[in-house]
Order: structure tokens, then C-alpha cells, then sequence
């Protein structure tokens, strides 16, 4: 496209962008020439674009009458029509089954993020924003998430909100913990996350209250938004609950045998995140195959189980711009998933110093590292690794404890750095500290670590990563070395798109301007590509969706 730059011209290309239509004035406003006008009208999504040939050159039309006809005669005063499309608001995207399901305004997700970086804060502005937010619950203890459901509670009010599920199998007590409080205490959505098999307590809460209405559909008060990165995991998710755990419910009482029989119509979970390359537990899977090939399987478990309800797949890891969130919906998302970029925002559960070291990150500046977690299993999460040893740290904990069968059979020279810069104290003292901490949280592990030498060096490993996090958050200046910080690639294309801008600092970003940003420039791109598969020829300037402001946000959403 030839662009005249005092004026801002566009020159329409004959042989690119034939008539797509006609349109007629009405006589109150002349089109508007120049990619300027085009951009302001490709950006404002509540209103259609109408592209219109002015004499060889792209303007934009206001008012009058389009016809969507490329063939047959025009009529008296009109002009070719180059291109057109209708407006497109971000509560359009992805969808609506998803929004009505969950009393949402927009499919948008803040996910939860572990140890309380996904805090009360975040879940509160989301949910006053028409978004939904889980609170991150896991590695919490039963006391701090009920103080968490007691706040979100009473200020959050009917508006959506969710906590997280996560799978703990070194610590399955703990999983069946939280599920009793959340029963408890009115919890009905959950982010289930870093499954591997399915349990009894998920289950247990899925079903919990599951009924009939007067029209005989099944009906369950829980929801479960399962975030998976496996195919074989994900089809468990989308199949009803397993009749062996149904069983052994209906044997401790908690369900009677008429729930178990209406629990076959349903899916442990009808809302599955395909979580790609993300922060913490991930499988590092590319988002481009990882979510078609999910959309798939929804579709055959909803062909071959026949659900009421139709299975829904969102889109989770590297969501970080205007134009991921665009291709996200594009594949197919009903919902788009945030993470990693919400954590750099003024509402996350973490200290000033971690949200300036994400702002300041790359997407090449992350790492993965054993989980605390599943030490023993080898599971990883990927980490930041700019300005912290906690990766390299973590990776030499994991390897010490494949090669040696005790704390014992350690070497002296490396027992004096483990003491020296990881612990900070005698193996022995990180060992009674450990085991007075688990002495309260499970018990069972501290009779297990006694007669089994290699699970106490498990634990007191374990220690060490569970630790590192809870430095970040609280901004430990001693322990900056050793902070763990989940972090995808995602931050690194965040921080590229927000360069320059007011978002460019860690103190200017919130969650909800994060969030409208990604959903209003999703909107603004998915029209940009409707025009350019009509052979309109853009300016760069539409083409890219920049940060705003809330009320400048606000007004491209505004009806004219």
C-alpha cells in the first residue's frame, strides 16, 4: 500500500480490493480519508467498519447505507465498498454458554497463582470488572484460605469468584482438607489444577448436592474448571466421575445411591484451560497444537457421552497481548486464561521487588525447576531465572537427592554449601525445623522420614523450594538469591508490548487494565483480519493494538 505521509493517504490496490458491496450517504458526513480515520475506525469495536473507495483512496464511511451485494449496479451516489466488518465488543468473544454458565461479562480468566499471588485483591477486582479470579489456595494452610474465603465473601457479595484445587499427591490429607472447607464453607468454583489421576476428594466436591430439578435435569451446585496440559488427563476430566470413587462416596456417607446414578450424565469438569507453555506446572506445549487438539477431544466426549451441556476449552499459557488473546478465540477458546502478567500487577499477593523483576524480564529469561510439591515424582515448574540462583539451587537439590540415599552420604564439601547458602543452619537443624512443620501439617510424613532416611532428605529439600517462594512474596531482601518465581515466556511478551507505555512500569499495571487491554485488542485484531482476508490492505497502525487507559478503553467500546 503507497502512503502519502503529509496527509496520511491510502491508495486502494485494483487488483487487491475489488467491491465487496455499495454504499450510499446520506448526506450528513463526507467519508474520511486517510489511515488515521481507518485506524480509529478498525479500534472503536461497538461500531461496524465501512471501508469505501474515494477516488482511488481508503476512507472511512459514517452513516448511510451499505450493501453487502460486490455484484450488480450501484446506485445513484454511491461508492464501492472495500471492505467491511461488524462491531465486535469484547463480551462477544469466546463463548456465551461459558459467560452464562458462570455470571460472567467477559470470558476472561486471572488464574490462580500459588501461596496467595493470586490474592483476595486480585479475585475482588475481577470479579467487579465482569471477569473471574481464583484465589491462589495452594500451599496454604486450611486456616489462611478459610480467612481468604471469609473476605472474598462478605465483599465480593453474588459476583463470581473461584479458589484453587490442587493435586497434592505426596500430601492427599491435605487435597480432602481443603475440599471439606470448601464444602463447608459455600465454595462452588474451583480451579482443579497439576492433576494426574483424579481423586477422591475432587470428586467428592463435584458432586457434592448434586440433584434433580422439576424437569429432571441433573444439576450440580460445584463446578470444577479442570487446567490441563495432557490429552489423557483431559479425557478424564471430560468423562462423568469414576464409578469406583462414586462407590466409595456413597460408602462414607457423603452421597447416597440415586447421586451416584446422576453423576454418569455429567462431566467431572464441563469447562477444561488447555494450558500451554505457562508459569509453574506446565508441560511446556505449544498453545498452536495444544488447544485444536483439545477442542477435539470436547468434541468426541460430548458425541460419545451426550451431555446436556456442551464441553467448553479455553486457552491458558502465553497469554500476554492483544494479539494471543485474538488467536486464542480464533482457534476456537471459549475463555482465555491469565497468569503470569497478572502477577506484576499492583494487586498480586507478592512484594515490590518480584513485580519489578517480572516487568523487567525477557521471555528467554525463564527456566525450568524441580516443584516442591512432587519433588520426589521429578515434576518441574517453570520458574523466572533472571536475577535469582533458585533454578540452578533447586536442579543441585534434585540431583543430590537421586544420588545419595541420606542426608548422611552427602560429601562434607557439599554439606558445607547446602548449610553455608541453601539453608542457612546445620542439615540436622534444617531437618528438626522441617519436622516440626510437618509435625503439625501431616504427621504421617515425620513417622515415614524417621524409619525411611531418603524421605527425610526429601523433606528437608522440599523445605528449602516451599520456603523460596514465600521469601519472593514477602520480598526477603537476605534471601533475593533464592527466590522462586513461577514465570512463563509470557511476561517477556508482555513487557515487549507494553514498552514506552504507562503499562511499561510495575506500579501502573492492575488486572483489570491488563485484562480490557487484551480483550478490546483481541476484538480490534479480529477485524483486522476479517478486512484483510477482503483484500483490504491496513494501515501498520491498525494493524497493532497499543496499551490505553481505562476511559479511553471505555470509549472505543461505546456506542457512537
Amino acid at each position: 500500500m503507497n502512503v502519502q505521509a503529509k496527509a496520511s493517504i491510502l491508495r486502494i490496490q485494483p487488483d487487491r480490493e475489488s467491491a465487496v458491496g455499495w454504499w450510499t450517504p446520506d448526506g450528513v458526513r463526507a467519508p474520511e480519508v486517510g489511515g488515521d480515520a481507518v485506524t480509529r475506525a478498525v479500534h472503536h469495536v461497538a461500531s461496524p467498519v465501512r471501508l469505501v473507495d474515494v477516488d482511488g483512496q481508503l476512507a472511512v464511511a459514517h452513516g448511510g447505507t451499505a450493501t453487502l451485494e460486490a455484484e450488480g449496479a450501484a446506485t445513484s451516489g454511491a461508492r464501492r465498498l472495500v471492505g467491511y466488518a461488524p462491531a465486535l465488543r469484547p463480551d462477544q468473544l469466546g463463548d456465551p454458554g461459558f459467560c452464562a454458565t458462570h455470571g460472567l461479562t467477559y470470558p476472561y480468566i486471572a488464574g490462580a497463582m500459588a501461596n496467595g499471588v493470586g490474592s483476595e485483591a486480585v479475585v475482588e477486582a475481577m470479579a467487579r470488572a465482569g471477569m473471574v479470579g481464583f484465589f491462589g489456595a495452594a500451599g496454604l494452610s486450611p486456616e489462611r484460605i478459610e480467612a481468604a474465603i471469609d473476605r472474598i465473601q462478605r465483599t465480593v457479595g453474588n459476583r463470581p469468584y473461584g479458589f484453587n484445587l490442587i493435586h497434592t499427591p505426596a500430601e492427599p490429607q491435605s487435597e480432602a482438607a481443603v475440599v471439606a472447607l470448601y464444602l463447608r464453607r459455600g465454595v462452588h468454583l474451583v480451579s482443579a489444577a497439576a492433576y494426574i489421576e483424579l481423586t477422591l476428594p475432587l470428586i467428592r466436591y463435584r458432586v457434592a448436592g448434586i440433584h434433580r430439578d422439576t424437569e429432571g435435569t441433573v444439576v450440580t451446585p460445584n463446578k470444577v474448571i479442570a487446567k490441563v496440559s495432557r490429552v489423557e488427563v483431559a479425557r478424564k476430566f471430560f468423562a462423568p466421575p469414576p464409578v469406583e470413587l462414586l462407590t466409595v462416596l456413597v460408602a462414607e456417607g457423603h452421597i447416597n445411591a440415586g447421586q451416584a446414578d446422576m453423576a454418569a450424565e455429567i462431566p467431572v469438569a464441563e469447562d477444561l484451560t488447555a494450558e500451554a507453555d505457562s508459569g509453574g506446572h506446565t508441560d511446556n506445549q505449544p498453545a498452536i497444537s495444544l488447544v485444536p487438539t483439545m477442542l477435539a477431544l470436547a468434541d468426541d466426549m460430548q458425541t460419545r457421552h451426550g451431555y446436556r451441556t456442551s464441553l467448553r476449552v479455553g486457552a491458558a499459557g502465553g497469554i500476554a497481548t492483544p494479539e494471543s488473546v485474538a488467536a486464542a478465540f480464533a482457534m476456537g477458546a471459549a475463555f482465555v486464561l491469565t497468569g503470569t502478567i497478572n502477577q506484576s500487577c499492583v494487586e498480586a499477593g507478592t512484594s515490590p521487588v518480584v513485580r519489578e523483576m517480572l516487568a523487567r524480564s525477557s521471555q528467554a529469561d525463564v527456566t525450568m525447576a524441580p516443584a516442591a510439591d512432587m519433588f520426589e515424582m521429578g515434576v518441574q515448574v517453570q520458574v523466572l531465572k533472571w536475577g535469582t540462583m533458585f533454578a540452578v539451587r533447586a536442579r543441585n537439590l534434585y540431583r543430590l537427592y537421586r544420588t545419595h540415599a541420606s542426608l548422611d552420604e552427602i560429601p562434607a564439601a557439599t554439606r558445607q554449601v547446602l548449610e553455608r547458602d541453601y539453608f542457612r543452619a546445620t542439615l540436622t537443624e534444617a531437618w528438626a525445623s522441617t519436622r516440626a512443620y510437618f509435625a503439625v501439617r501431616d504427621p504421617a510424613q515425620v513417622a515415614r522420614a524417621e524409619s525411611d532416611p531418603k524421605h527425610r532428605m526429601a523433606l528437608v529439600f522440599r523445605s528449602y523450594l516451599g520456603q523460596t517462594s514465600r521469601w519472593a512474596n514477602s520480598g526477603e531482601a537476605s534471601r533475593k538469591g533464592d527466590y522462586q518465581i513461577w514465570c512463563g515466556p509470557a511476561i517477556g511478551a508482555f513487557n515487549e508490548w507494553a514498552r514506552g507505555s504507562f503499562l511499561e512500569a510495575s506500579e501502573r499495571r492492575d488486572v483489570v487494565t491488563l485484562g480490557m487491554n487484551l480483550l478490546v485488542g483481541a476484538a480490534a485484531l479480529a477485524r483486522v483480519g476479517w478486512l484483510r482476508t477482503q483484500g483490504v490492505s491496513l494501515p501498520r497502525a491498525a494493524r497493532r493494538f497499543l496499551p490505553r487507559d481505562r476511559a479511553a478503553l471505555a470509549a472505543l467500546v461505546a456506542c457512537e
